[in-house]
């Protein structure tokens, strides 16, 4: 009881509800004219169902309950039926409001403005059509139940039909504008309202003399009735629709009109007096609606053309519109801004005005390949995207991109070119920058690895070169002794050669690196080549009080190496242990040296140290990086370069405990091979 009372409306709404419920129902006992008819248009029916279509649902008892009451006051007054018939028929009635209401905001939903076809007709065949068939039968079965007007159910059933239908059709539009419009500004500017006074003048005229029998038809008020639709849409079509209808009531009461007549005639007259009015209705609530929606399309399709407008002159980008011919019809206040001209100004006697506006805006250099490049796209309807000067208004030419593109129609025929053009002034000088720094950089690169060349060849000959010296010293000494010895300085002079054939080896191998020339493989055990280094260097690691142990698998597979430069490898990263442990005096010094198969297409070679690690194994690689007093930061650089030439990978790590592991794999591909 709360919830209803909650939702109870104004007081005043339904005292005005209930006042404009009585009077409707006098309207229809005035138009009662045929002698056992009854009334013969019932306006409640479209003052109750628009209002129900306009509130709330929670509301709706009241409005009912309002209703209820103006009935049995109506029925006091005018109709004077007995008091249960008149309750029985408001039944009807009520359910008929609830049902076409309910059936309009089914389909509809909220709010109902009946401003589109989709409304008008939802309020036609679902208000007007089947809600109507409620009250018909419920009222016709109470008629014939009570005897009243010596009617039958089958004779009173389409006089309340029809009688519901053009009330509904007739009221509930202008309902829904009262209601709507309570307490709304004016609808009409001034020159408006005297537009709406002239086709309410005009109205008023053709209907009294259609209606009052001085024209021939009735239907020739549609015309201004539909002017009063179109011009001034749903609320044209309500106001002059009730004025129809009171006019009609006027003349036909007073026995003067088209649809009055002897009482033998009187009853198809009032048939066709109520099909007048229904077919009148429908007519201008559907063009009233179609004028709506054509309105708001038009208003709706200038503000996508205002709001596409502000979109395209805030595109920080130059644009522009041809006709199919390619002569110049549009151009965006950015290019205006930007060429600092009308094109229009530019127009100039017997020469088109694209060659006019090419002329002033285009580079001459670029001017041709321009006018070549639309032309072709102007013949073919293909799209283009070119690059050239354009001037701007300062009188600076800057680089733009210009894209074009053919709009089409339905049928695939051009109707318009569009294009753009892109200042990309910026972009062309930075990438001339970024030109002109690439060749500064390949010039430095070259430089560069020249200098890596020059250094690996110095890094490498150095050890073969020591000893030629050192050598040459030998056999100076032996053979300058008071005895010469003869056989020692023979030995001598072999190392000799050797040293200096190895660092032509060395010299040459490292020239077919960085040349990436190919360079000779031979099917070797690793294992064997490990030892033979070892035997080489065991000199320098007992000078360093080193112990070398080696950890090497028994099962390894050859494989197809360059014996020079795998050498390299394995000497550079066994004296990098050994000096690594230089500094160490505490804890072992021994260098270790592992073999063992890495999956089944490669061996893996380690060689830990127990030094003092890497500090930064990011960047051990990189050329001309070192940690070392003297050292020249090449070693691991020309490593990684061999092991990498050979297909395998070379890495480091740091030991868990102390000191760091350099590893590398060669495949086994090529020794199948």
């Amino acid at each position: 009881m709360t919830s209803v009372w909650s939702h109870r409306p104004h007081f005043m709404h339904l005292g005005l509800f209930f006042a404009a419920y009585v009077l409707g129902c006098g309207f229809a006992q005035m138009l009662a004219i045929v002698p056992g008819t009854g009334i013969s248009i019932w306006p409640p029916s479209g003052l109750f169902m628009a209002t129900l279509i306009l509130t709330r649902r929670p509301a709706w008892p009241w409005w009912i309950l309002v209703g209820f009451l103006a009935e049995l006051f109506a029925n006091l007054i005018w109709f004077h039926s007995p008091l249960p018939a008149a309750v029985l028929i408001y039944l009807g009635n009520a359910l008929e409001a609830c049902v076409g209401a309910w059936l309009v905001l089914k389909t509809c939903g909220r709010p109902v403005r009946l401003d589109t076809v989709r409304e008008v007709l939802a309020l036609t065949i679902q208000g007007a059509g089947l809600a109507p068939l409620v009250s018909a039968t419920v009222g016709a079965a109470t008629v014939s139940a009570f005897g009243m007007l010596d009617q039958t159910f089958w004779g009173a059933w389409p006089l309340f039909w029809i009688g519901d239908a053009t009330g509904v059709l007739i009221v509930a539009p202008l309902a829904v504008v009262v209601l709507q419009n309570w307490r709304g500004k004016a609808w009409f500017s001034g020159v408006r309202w005297k537009e709406a006074s002239l086709v309410g003048l005009v109205f008023l005229v053709v209907a009294a003399l259609s209606l009052g029998g001085h024209l021939p038809y009735a239907y020739i008020i549609m015309p201004p009735l539909l002017w009063a639709a179109v011009r001034f849409e749903f609320k044209g079509a309500a106001v002059t629709l009730t004025l129809l209808a009171l006019i009609t009531a006027i003349f036909t009461i007073s026995g003067a009109g088209q649809f009055a007549g002897d009482p033998e005639s009187q009853r198809q007259k009032q048939i066709m007096l109520q099909l007048f009015l229904a077919v009148s209705a429908i007519s201008a609530l559907i063009v009233a609606a179609i004028s709506r929606e054509h309105h708001l399309a038009v208003i709706t399709a200038r503000q996508s053309e205002r709001a596409l407008r502000r979109l395209v002159e805030t595109v920080p980008a130059q644009i522009w519109c041809t006709d199919p011919s390619g002569k110049p019809i549009y151009f965006s206040e950015q290019f205006r801004d930007f060429i600092g001209f009308d094109v229009e100004a530019k127009d100039a006697e017997g020469t088109p005005r694209l060659q006019s506006v090419i002329s002033a805006i285009i580079h001459p250099d670029d001017a041709d390949a321009v006018r070549t490049r639309f032309a072709r796209s102007l013949a073919t309807g293909e799209s283009y995207a070119l690059k050239h000067r354009m001037r701007r208004a300062d009188g600076q030419y800057r680089w733009v991109e210009t894209r074009a593109a053919a709009m089409r129609d339905g049928n695939d025929a051009i109707v318009q070119w569009n294009g753009v053009c892109l200042d990309i002034d910026d972009q062309v000088n930075a990438e001339d920058g970024l030109r002109r720094a690439s060749d500064k950089l390949a010039q430095a690169t070259r430089a560069a690895s020249l200098a890596e060349l020059s250094a690996s060849i110095a890094h490498e000959v150095n050890q073969p070169l020591a000893a030629i010296v050192a050598n040459s010293h030998a056999c100076r000494r032996w053979l300058s002794a008071e005895v010469p010895n003869i056989e020692r300085a023979k030995i001598t002079v072999e190392r000799i050669d050797r040293d200096a054939n190895a660092a032509a080896d060395v010299v040459g191998r490292i020239r077919a690196l960085f040349r990436h020339t190919p360079h000779s493989k031979a099917v070797e055990d690793i294992n064997r080549l490990i030892g033979e280094v070892c035997r080489l260097m065991e000199e320098e690691v007992a000078a360093k009080d080193i112990r070398v142990e080696r950890k090497l698998a028994d099962d390894l597979p050859a494989v197809a190496l360059d014996r020079i430069q795998v050498q390299q490898v394995l000497v550079n990263l066994i004296r990098n242990g050994i000096e690594a442990m230089d500094g160490v005096a505490d804890g072992p010094r021994a260098l270790e040296i592992h073999t063992a198969r890495d999956g089944h297409d490669a061996i893996r070679i380690e060689v830990r140290d127990a030094g003092t690690g890497f500090n930064d194994t990011d960047r051990v690689f990189e050329p001309f990086f070192t940690t070392k007093l003297n050292g020249m930061g090449m070693g691991l650089a020309i490593c990684r370069s061999i092991v990498e030439s050979h297909g395998g990978r070379l890495w480091t790590t740091n030991n868990e405990s102390r000191g760091a592991t350099v590893a590398f794999t060669l495949p086994l591909a090529a020794a199948t091979a």
